[in-house]
């Protein structure tokens, strides 16, 4: 089994794209020419995103944009305190500010758009 991506679904998908080009510095693709639905490729996985009519559509409305509470999306970053300084006027909801963890890692905590909540961390403080 390969694990293949997140998928994210948003009641505003240009909002959510544009956040996540910008967190990842990746540019998005839309691999299935639809306006619905844009990928974001990165180092360790694809992050995808879908507009809700799309999961109503083709997915038997399965997904509820917006609700997740219990998950968090990590990325793991060279320089926690280079990223907050990087994205300070994109990202508007900071949860943790860049912190030393006890197992060593230095981490931070935002929301997304959408409020999916986002850990960026490194290792090796």
């Amino acid at each position: 089994m390969k694990f293949a991506s997140v998928r994210l679904v948003t009641d505003d998908l240009p909002a959510l794209t544009a956040f996540y080009s910008t967190l990842t510095d990746t540019e998005p693709v839309t691999p299935f020419g639809s306006g619905d639905y844009a990928e974001l490729h990165t180092e360790g996985g694809i992050i995808a995103l879908a507009d809700s009519a799309a999961v109503k559509r083709f997915n038997n409305n399965a997904a509820v944009a917006a609700a997740n509470r219990s998950a968090i999306i990590e990325f793991e970053v060279d320089d926690v305190d280079a990223e907050r300084a990087r994205l300070g006027d994109q990202v508007t909801d900071w949860v943790q500010e860049p912190t030393d963890q006890p197992w060593g890692n230095r981490s931070m905590l935002l929301r997304d758009s959408d409020g999916n909540l986002i850990n960026l961390y490194s290792t090796g403080h």
